[in-house]
């Protein structure tokens, strides 16, 4: 990481001149330069012990003292030397912590976000080209509230890692093969009375393949499931060999699902560099198979082909059938590879769920062995599962809340509880305004949660306005920019003096700002989206706690009043830039 916190610099390279001190006086080489000085400092737990802290216990057995007492004889070097924007330095056991001189530091911090340049930090100094892909719905099945966790997850990490100033391609895999094609073909062709939509086609064909399900089962149970599995067998070598009704039917139908999948990708904001779907890196899978047994890598077992990877506590991949078929795991060999060759990435990552990660291990150990070097950079990122307050959730069961269904349900709510008593709205600005408050629900809710912890989905709570949801969030934003367009006009040709701010929660809210960056960083490394949305929350009841008790309109002086202003400028921009890389808008008005 390089010091992308100017605030924060200023303290590495503090620290490291009291080091260059230090080795003087006890002639010893302290082997800490001003970046690893950087990454050690942290946040006190309150104000109250400083707005910095370095810890010491690296430097322990160097100096060969307890890091209490290093921290000590640190404070007294502080007292014999101080720059500019550190007021003042204080050991606290086994950390030395610091104080900035905020007034002196609001001034840059004011300007830098005010400018953007705040905004356009160097977070990282070498970054490898990424590949981020996620949202891989099944065609001809539904799509439901669970699927929006992969969506908003994988697009919350591409825009993170954009804004860190990594090079970072977008790409979905939608799966448009297998048995859940087959079965929802074979119900349309000899079973389905009813008569064809016009619209909304993708979802209907979702409803279609719930009640294939139904039917399949219930023929099983009247000895009718080895007829069944024949045809589904014949519709799935149709489509293989590109030729058949069902082949013709399959096209005809995917089209609706993928017209599905672009509807809700308009409606979330989300767009990708590239599309690979199942059928397209079948055939070629295949033979990436064929060539690699050929080479020896790949063995024989049983009639089928695959890798023993038992020595790395992998047990067996299997690769191809003995009927000549391959799997997913073939499959994401295909993928990976046309992934390194067409775009020439060195990273990637598969936002999948948590179900899949042995065979992404064995998918990772393969390409590996397979001689390419991108594979020690592939990286699964996994994810536990959304389900209703009712349990888990099913497309085969038909028990889920249709993604569609879900964002109308959601909209009216909003024009109904928030917006119906703006009298003064035009209808247009009410529907574009229950839109974003619903996206912002949606996806500051599934982020918010840990990806390796499960998410309860409850709309209501999702909608509040009190508490840590996306509409909270917003409003706190609405407000402060509502709040500033009435009083900015009062303030127009006063001079703010950054001195009079001295109040706590002043201080907190200044403190909270100047982390940000450190917040995206930490996003960013550890692939947590939920860093943001914690740090969102945070910053918007500091906001509260300043704005209850420090009046901007009602202060002491114009002067306080006009700083107490630029100082909620300063957060509603930051608030609108951490929305903004969980794809979230900030309404200018709620």
């Amino acid at each position: 990481a390089a010091a992308h916190n100017a605030y924060k610099n200023t303290y590495a390279n503090y620290l490291r001149s009291l080091f260059d001190i230090l080795e003087s006086e006890l002639e010893i080489r302290i082997e800490l330069n001003s970046k690893q000085i950087y990454n050690l400092i942290s946040s006190p737990p309150n104000l109250s012990m400083g707005h910095m802290a370095f810890p010491c216990f690296q430097l322990s057995r160097v100096l060969k003292m307890a890091p209490p007492q290093i921290s000590e004889k640190l404070e007294a070097l502080c007292k014999k030397q101080s720059p500019d924007l550190i007021s003042r330095c204080r050991s606290v056991g086994p950390y030395l912590n610091i104080y900035f001189d905020l007034r002196e530091l609001i001034p840059h911090l004011f300007k830098n976000i005010k400018s953007q340049e705040f905004f356009s930090p160097k977070v990282f100094e070498s970054t490898p080209k990424t590949m981020v892909e996620y949202s891989q719905p099944n065609t001809h099945k539904q799509l439901h509230v669970g699927h929006m966790r992969n969506l908003c997850l994988g697009d919350a990490l591409v825009r993170i890692f954009q804004y860190t100033g990594i090079e970072t391609l977008k790409t979905t895999y939608p799966g448009d093969m297998g048995t859940h094609v087959a079965k929802c073909l074979w119900f349309l062709k000899n079973h389905y009375q009813g008569d064809m939509p016009t619209e909304n086609k993708g979802a209907w064909l979702g409803d279609l393949y719930s009640q294939a399900e139904t039917k399949w089962q219930e023929d099983a149970a009247n000895g009718l499931e080895e007829a069944n599995k024949t045809e589904g067998a014949k519709i799935l070598k149709q489509i293989e060999n590109e030729s058949g009704e069902f082949y013709e039917l399959w096209k005809e139908t995917r089209e609706w699902s993928f017209d599905q999948m672009k509807s809700i990708y308009q409606w979330a904001h989300v767009d990708f560099d590239h599309w690979y779907t199942e059928s397209e890196v079948d055939e070629a899978s295949l033979g990436l198979v064929d060539e690699y047994f050929k080479k020896g890598l790949f063995v024989l077992d049983q009639g089928a082909i695959g890798i023993d990877l038992s020595q790395y506590k992998l047990g067996f991949c299997l690769l191809k059938k003995s009927n000549g078929n391959g799997l997913y795991a073939t499959k994401d060999l295909e993928l990976a590879k046309r992934k390194f060759d067409d775009f020439g990435i060195e990273h990637s990552i598969y936002v999948v769920d948590k179900r899949q990660s042995l065979h992404f291990q064995q998918v990772f150990k393969t390409l590996e062995l397979m001689g390419y070097e991108q594979a020690k950079n592939c990286f699964h990122l996994a994810y536990d599962y959304v389900e209703l307050p009712s349990g888990a959730m099913s497309s085969r069961k038909g028990n889920i809340i249709p993604l569609q269904d879900l964002i109308d349900q959601m909209q009216n709510k909003i024009q109904e509880d928030f917006l119906s008593k703006h009298d003064d709205w035009s209808e247009e600005d009410k529907k574009y305004t229950a839109h974003i408050i619903a996206e912002g629900a949606i996806k500051y809710g599934m982020n918010r949660i840990d990806n390796n912890k499960k998410i309860v989905f409850k709309m209501d709570e999702w909608l509040k306005l009190d508490g840590d949801s996306g509409p909270y969030i917003q409003y706190v934003y609405a407000r402060i920019n509502s709040m500033i367009q009435k009083l900015s006009p009062e303030f127009e040709n006063i001079n703010s003096n950054y001195q009079l701010l001295r109040d706590q929660t002043e201080e907190t809210l200044i403190i909270k700002l100047i982390s940000f960056n450190d917040e995206i960083e930490t996003a960013a490394s550890q692939y947590r989206p939920s860093a943001i949305c914690a740090y969102l929350y945070e910053l918007a009841k500091s906001y509260n706690s300043f704005y209850a008790k420090c009046s901007i309109n009602k202060a002491d002086s114009p002067e306080l009043g006009k700083a107490r202003l630029e100082l909620s400028e300063a957060t509603a921009s930051v608030i609108k830039q951490g929305l903004a890389l969980l794809g979230i808008t900030a309404p200018e008005k709620m």
